[in-house]
């Protein structure tokens, strides 16, 4: 089965760091990046308190999978899972999203508990560790690191630290999303999503995000595409169609007797249909069927699409959704420091 060479969505999540030093975490929180959401910890008690406690945020894989029902054959019970392909865009309603921890930064030398105990404390399989250790504990987390214990460690002595742990972070960020992604995979091979496996497309696909200043992307299904977000919260709508999905659009039009003007624009392969109104096909009832057309852009990657961009999407209410900026204010105005 192909790996998906596209997520089939990201978000910002929030780094936690665990460190009994307060110098050590007051230098460390000048060093990070701006737009980098972060909290930290010099109790790893409290840091345990807020990763497994129940006012943590749930995780992802609780949204896109669900257990609904059980059968009998030949005497034995089957559970069967429910993958809902559909709630991967309705994440950026969440409010609570940014604050999951992807990623958890631990000083191994810690009076109250060591920072292995303190990973193997840690109830969500997914949380990345990253162990911070002193030259007298590099054999230790080399052996931690076999054993799954932690996924990387990065020494405190090292000139370029900082360097290394942000790269580091920002893997670890990436491959967060990566377990869910894999767990998704079925579901996206036999789906008509075929531009996450195209290696070229995600090549434009990362183009288009650094110029729009994309923070957070979602899988659309109605239309095909992804739905992305700036920082600010400004929805944009990247419809992603196939030569297939585009006849579909004017057989379906040519139908319901739509316009010949529709129909000859259908045909010119200049222009994405978005009919919003009405489950995303033509029908008598869109009037304004040229407010519903948007110029299209053909990109020939391992298929043939037209791909075209929506800023604002009138499907999109954007009225309960939480911008990423307004989370990192939240974040400095509650103090990152427990």
């Amino acid at each position: 089965m192909k790996p998906c060479a596209i997520q089939p969505f990201y978000f910002p999540t929030t780094v936690m760091f665990v460190d009994d030093s307060a110098d050590f975490l007051a230098n460390l929180s000048l060093q990070l990046g701006s737009r980098l959401a972060f909290r930290l910890f010099q109790s790893p008690f409290e840091a345990l308190l807020a990763l497994n406690g129940a006012g943590a945020a749930p995780p992802l894989v609780e949204d896109f999978f669900s257990l609904y029902r059980q059968r009998e054959e030949d005497g034995h019970a089957h559970h069967v899972i429910d993958v809902r392909l559909d709630m991967i865009h309705r994440e950026v309603h969440n409010e609570r999203r940014f604050e999951q921890v992807a990623v958890a930064v631990i000083d191994y030398d810690m009076p109250e508990i060591d920072g292995l105990e303190f990973c193997r404390s840690i109830r969500n399989p997914a949380v990345r560790k990253i162990l911070l250790t002193g030259k007298a504990d590099e054999s230790l987390a080399v052996r931690a690191f076999n054993q799954g214990i932690i996924d990387r460690f990065v020494r405190k002595q090292e000139v370029d630290v900082m360097m290394q742990l942000n790269l580091a972070i920002d893997e670890m960020q990436q491959a967060y999303f990566l377990q869910v992604e894999r767990m998704l995979s079925d579901a996206l091979a036999v789906g008509s999503h075929a531009f996450l496996r195209d290696q070229a497309f995600a090549g434009r696909f990362r183009e288009i995000r650094d110029r729009l200043g994309i923070v957070e992307y979602y899988l659309a299904c109605m239309p095909d595409g992804m739905l992305m977000l700036d920082a600010t919260g400004t929805p944009w709508l990247l419809i992603v169609q196939t030569e297939e999905m585009m006849r579909g659009h004017y057989e379906i039009a040519h139908d319901q007797a739509a316009p010949e003007e529709l129909l000859a624009a259908l045909r010119g392969g200049k222009v994405i249909p978005y009919f919003w109104q009405s489950g995303g096909n033509y029908s008598p009832a869109c009037e304004d069927w040229r407010a519903c057309l948007h110029p299209a852009t053909e990109f020939r990657g391992e298929d043939w699409y037209l791909y075209a961009l929506v800023k604002n999407p009138p499907a999109f209410n954007r009225k309960y959704v939480v911008p990423y900026s307004d989370y990192l204010v939240q974040l400095d105005a509650a103090g990152r420091s427990l």
